[in-house]
């Protein structure tokens, strides 16, 4: 087997690994699909949620978690036998250590980057060359085998990558005369794909070269005919041109360089039609205001391309095209801009204008008034004295002026779509490129194009370019850790890039301290007059300083939500922290998305960018006095607590639970239509209410902390989660402690008996039960003390007190008459008598507390007492009923996800199997054990599969653990 740096994968057809000249085999298909996402996220960190979220979407099984941290294991042993490890973890998140040249996705975009350079270069040989060396790489389907979330939407796109680097090759083909071998195969194309357009004109052009003319507008009007039996629509303006040039013979679509090289009067990029192509030298008396394009600009291959397609759609008359690149300030909006602009100006002769409208950032907003006088003067400059006085003459002038011109206009940075639509042109042969922070959803007629944050292999290849490929490879950890500090921000790699250059003997890992997470990572992102900081700054600012009332109410949003800055926040959460109506905050939330504040990254789900997060908090703590913060916080984790009571009273309806909170509900808390619901609601808050824990602990109120710690029990119970709810609650008891609270202390210690009684550290849960109890015996809660003698009895491994706690619990309840636990009370008397191998008492006790636990709809409880009744009816020989009572409990723990409790209730049944002489039904049972230990890393559970396994074929005829409520 090879090491791990010579591993390969493909996923461009079959999904493909290779160690050396060794297949490897990676095994299940949940193991296939973590490996495929981490591949396409390779080099960077991904957390466990954004895993969970691409491999079951928006409702993830309740296992999601430990589904994925098992497949993470088993994928480390499968690669790491390969020689090396490849795949590394740091706080929660997963990154998969890829070479340059390993991955075919990133070798086919490389191929296809490089050949869109040489033909705008105008080499389309050698760009015919490299377009079929990375076609070469595709064996069919990307991503076949692979089923999850992600692989829907990814297939879909890179298949359009694919079909774009079909159509370039075409291009190139047509630019060298190829046009007789280019017939079969774009013939076939769109065969495959019969409403593409633009196979359809290149597929035409062809026969026509061929002397086929005929054949070529039996394919425009097949075409035609698809498109209006399956879109409703007609052919466009590209295509329709095309068959009334074939029409009248236009010569025009004959002319070609048949050697591909391009012709002596300057730089042009080949025009697949033939059509003249336009020098550079041609435009000399047009304006040429484009900024320089930035010599190492990185990445963004696919939106260059699409830009580039409009531009060339524009040039050849097929109307005006306008296209809105978008993104938050640093993405690499205007460097994408310009490097599209560059590339296509000699398809623009009469001129490229441009201009800063100043829309986010310091100065005022260019007005229209000034920019249109700008843009007639350069257009046409000895004309100066007719340019009339108000804007809306100036901009029917300016489109006057460019209805017979070529002209590409670069308006950079515009505030919002009024601020741009005076210089849109009505007809022609113009093009229009908009930058801006904002979305301008409402600018007619434009293409959008969204910047996010580059892809780690950008990323890395940019930092290369910066500071030199050497030093990324003495230092590759450290280049890594960098990265994930710049958060994929263009400008803040521009900036450490920089400083590195600056720095010749410095290593990427010297920065990598300065860069970590903390109040002082701004400061350090910056270089001369480069600032990730002061680029913020332009869209918080302008916001906030607005005039616009609603502007300065979503700029406080902002602030506010910095409360926050890590965490993923909803609708009505958000509604509580800013104090107002869920719908207004869902309206200061999307303000807040359109000018890329704030990401989106689920429906009603609301989360900001690493480096954002980061200058949020700190403008909170400036601009926000200390009470303000408080005041929102406390909102906020009040919600949170009272939201979470629901939750808990969803999972539990008959419980007991604390006094209530007593304050009012600062926005609409969540319906829990049933359990489940609860139970998912709990697991996408999980961060946040964990988070809110620690933070209640030290704010005016914390109380709050042992009340969330106490509320998540449902979900702890059901989840397998109870050592991490061990360390929520031991904050919790901490502080409760220091505040002299015993209801706290009280409650606190019943969940932590609880906690450890789940995971069967009876000593320990024995302990802080009987503390509990003294606690609520000194403040008088008769009904809580009841509660915690039932737990007692369960927690305890001596037989007769386990009795003699269960009916002194029971004795409460019967001589109050209070309903609330009595169903846990009855379970635990029937537990103590099946304990002492009274079977017909037990089951007279689980009956009844079956029974209760029905009527309130708690599914946990029910799954319990039916196992317990089943073990009951073990004892008793009734063996039908036995493994009736089994297997509704097995249902009823697989539906709700709960792990645990399914092997346990394996591990019951099969022992049942074993009395009653079911040898195989019982083996079965055991080996189910085994893979759902070994797949959630449960070694308790491992262990009990193979006692049970090891115990076969004897049969066992003692009592066999039934299953302890924790409640």
């Amino acid at each position: 087997m090879g090491r791990a740096g010579d591993m390969r994968y493909g996923v461009l057809g079959s999904f493909e690994v290779s160690s050396g000249d060794e297949r490897v085999v990676v095994g299940r298909p949940r193991r296939l699909a973590l490996l495929g996402y981490l591949l396409l996220n390779a080099n960077r960190f991904v957390s466990t949620e954004q895993v969970v979220d691409a491999l079951w979407g928006e409702r993830p099984p309740a296992s999601a978690r430990g589904q994925v941290h098992t497949a993470l294991s088993e994928l480390r042993k499968v690669l790491g036998a390969c020689g090396g490890d490849p795949l590394s973890s740091r706080s929660g998140a997963y990154r998969l250590a890829v070479g340059e040249s390993a991955f075919d996705v990133t070798v086919f975009r490389r191929f296809v980057g490089q050949a869109r350079g040489r033909f705008g270069a105008g080499d389309p040989q050698s760009a015919a060359r490299l377009v079929r060396e990375g076609l070469a790489l595709w064996r069919g389907e990307a991503l076949t085998g692979v089923e999850a979330a992600f692989a829907g939407p990814v297939r879909v796109r890179l298949e359009e990558e694919r079909f774009a680097a079909h159509e370039l090759l075409a291009d190139a083909d047509l630019a060298l005369g190829r046009h007789h071998q280019l017939v079969p195969e774009l013939t076939a194309l769109l065969d495959a794909f019969p409403t593409r357009e633009g196979v359809a004109e290149r597929l035409m052009l062809a026969l026509f070269r061929s002397d086929r003319p005929g054949d070529a507008l039996a394919v425009f009007a097949r075409v035609r005919a698809r498109l209006a039996q399956e879109l409703g629509i007609d052919p466009g303006e590209g295509l329709r041109t095309l068959q009334q040039q074939i029409l009248n013979a236009d010569p025009a679509l004959k002319r070609q360089d048949p050697t591909g090289t391009a012709p002596p009067t300057g730089r042009t990029a080949p025009d697949p039609r033939g059509a003249p192509a336009q020098p550079v030298a041609a435009s000399v008396g047009g304006p040429a205001q484009l900024p320089a394009a930035t010599a190492d600009f990185t990445g963004r291959q696919a939106e260059l391309h699409t830009l580039t397609e409009l531009l060339e759609a524009a040039a050849q008359g097929r109307a005006p095209r306008v296209a809105v690149v978008s993104g938050m300030g640093g993405v690499g909006k205007t460097a994408l801009a310009v490097q599209a602009a560059e590339g296509m100006s000699h398809r623009f002769p009469d001129g490229q204008l441009y201009v800063d409208l100043h829309g986010f950032g310091a100065g005022r907003p260019r007005t229209a008034q000034d920019v249109l006088a700008g843009f007639l003067a350069d257009l046409d400059p000895s004309n100066n004295s007719a340019i009339p006085e108000h804007p809306e003459d100036r901009a029917a002038l300016l489109r006057s002026v460019l209805a017979e011109r070529r002209v590409l206009l670069l308006l950079d940075n515009a505030h919002d779509a009024a601020q741009v639509l005076p210089f849109l042109p009505g007809t022609g042969h113009c093009a229009v490129i908009v930058t801006t922070r904002n979305t301008l959803t409402d600018l007619p007629g434009a293409l959008h194009l969204f910047l996010d944050s580059l892809d780690v292999e950008e990323q890395r290849a940019l930092l290369s370019r910066l500071c030199g490929p050497e030093r990324i490879r003495q230092d590759p950890d450290g280049a890594m850790r960098l990265l994930a500090a710049c958060a994929g921000l263009p400008l803040a790699l521009r900036i450490i890039g920089a400083r590195l250059a600056s720095r010749p003997a410095w290593l990427p890992s010297v920065l990598v301290e300065r860069l970590d997470s903390g109040p002082g990572r701004m400061r350090e992102l910056t270089a001369g007059q480069l600032a990730v900081e002061a680029t913020f700054d332009g869209s918080y600012t302008a916001m906030r300083d607005s005039e616009v009332e609603a502007e300065r109410e979503a700029a406080r949003a902002f602030r506010l939500l910095g409360l926050w800055p890590g965490q993923t926040l909803g609708v009505e959460a958000a509604a509580a922290l800013l104090d107002r109506p869920a719908h207004r905050a869902a309206e200061l939330l999307e303000a807040l998305v359109d000018v890329h504040l704030l990401q989106t990254p689920a429906p009603m789900r609301y989360r900001f960018h690493d480096l954002l997060g980061e200058y949020a908090a700190e403008q909170v703590r400036r601009e926000e006095p200390a009470g303000v913060r408080a005041a929102a916080l406390l909102r906020s984790i009040s919600w949170y607590t009272l939201a979470l009571e629901d939750a808990f009273t969803a999972m539990n309806t008959g419980g007991q639970r604390p006094p209530a909170l007593g304050v009012p509900c600062p926005a609409p808390v969540p319906r829990f239509r049933d359990n489940r619901d609860a139970l998912h609601w709990c697991r996408q808050e999980l961060p946040v209410l964990t988070e809110a824990i620690a933070r209640a602990a030290h704010g005016p109120r914390p109380d709050l902390a042992w009340r969330l710690a106490v509320g998540l029990m449902g979900y702890a119970q059901t989840h397998s989660w109870a050592f991490d709810w061990e360390a929520c609650l031991r904050t919790a008891l901490r502080t409760a402690r220091e505040h002299a609270d015993p209801l706290g202390q009280a409650w606190t210690l019943r969940r932590l008996g609880a906690a450890h009684l789940l995971t069967a550290r009876y000593e320990e849960s024995v302990a802080a039960l009987e503390a509990a109890l003294v606690l609520f015996e000194e403040l008088g809660d008769g009904a809580s003390g009841a509660s915690v003698l039932g737990s007692l009895s369960l927690a305890t491994t001596d037989r007769d007190r386990s009795l003699a706690y269960a009916r002194k619990a029971w004795e409460y309840y019967e001589r109050t008459g209070d309903h609330r636990g009595r169903a846990s009370a009855l379970n635990s008397l029937a537990y103590a008598l099946l304990l002492a191998e009274d079977y017909q008492g037990a089951e007279q006790r689980f009956q009844q507390a079956l029974a209760l636990a029905r009527t309130e709809s708690n599914l946990a409880n029910t799954a319990c007492m039916l196992a317990n009744l089943g073990d009951a009816l073990r004892g008793l020989g009734r063996q039908e009923e036995a493994f009736a009572a089994l297997g509704e409990a097995l249902e009823i723990c697989e539906q709700l996800g709960d792990v645990v409790g399914t092997a346990d209730l394996l591990d019951l049944t099969g022992r049942t199997h074993a009395h009653f002489g079911q040898w195989q039904q019982a083996r079965t049972c055991f080996e189910r054990i085994l893979d759902l230990g070994r797949k959630y890393r449960l070694p308790d559970h491992v262990g009990k599969g193979r006692r049970g396994l090891d115990a076969l074929p004897p049969a066992r005829t003692d009592h066999w653990g039934s299953r302890k409520s924790a409640g």
